[in-house]
């Protein structure tokens, strides 16, 4: 039987990843949870599921899943690219798997603006990572990550953000069909870093 799907994000690697779980047999999508406001200059995630026949929650907040504060309501897997919102235990307790695609080498550039952060500090790297959602900001065991460079003498935010889409599409697409094999290793809180700005 499929699994059930809760996708949650915004932009054009969500639409990708979104189409991909619509497209597998081995998912159903469930529901759609879009960055509300949608940024206008990106694809949109709302709009791409009314096309496709995918539930939309309007308020872009998880909290307003149909039913979803019922005791029975559960979710085999709910998946995060670039979703704006800290899901919280409550919602975590009710999936089977919760996962998050971030734009950063975690442990590194936990938070938010990853991007802008590395090209402000001068690295040559970065990187996306595919990890588990706790109750903590990126802190969850890591499934996939993989690292790319950075120029941060000429780089701009758009440029490395585009670079991490395609980046982070490759890992979607090379890491879902064994994703049930994976076992997530935990990250090292050592070399951690955390922006929240």
């Amino acid at each position: 039987m499929p699994k059930r799907v809760v996708f949650m994000g915004k932009g054009a690697l969500a639409v990708k990843c979104a189409q991909w779980f619509l497209d597998s047999p081995d998912y159903e999508l469930a529901y759609v949870v879009p960055v509300i406001p949608e940024p206008s200059w990106t694809e949109s995630l709302s709009t791409w599921a009314a096309k496709n026949g995918v539930p939309v929650i309007a308020s872009g907040h998880y909290k307003d899943l149909p039913n979803v504060k019922d005791d029975t309501w559960r979710i085999d897997l709910a998946f995060s690219v670039f979703y704006d919102k800290i899901i919280k235990a409550w919602f975590i307790d009710k999936c089977d798997r919760i996962l998050n695609l971030h734009n950063g080498p975690l442990p590194r550039y936990r938070g938010v603006s990853p991007i802008n952060w590395a090209l402000k500090n001068g690295e040559s790297s970065h990187g996306v990572t595919i990890h588990e959602i706790t109750p903590g900001i990126d802190d969850g065991p890591i499934v996939a990550k993989v690292e790319y460079s950075i120029y941060p003498e000429f780089d701009e935010v758009k440029g490395v953000y585009e670079r991490a889409a395609a980046f982070g599409w490759t890992l979607f697409e090379q890491t879902l069909p064994m994703l049930d094999a994976i076992n997530a290793v935990p990250q090292d809180d050592s070399k951690a870093l955390y922006y929240d700005s």
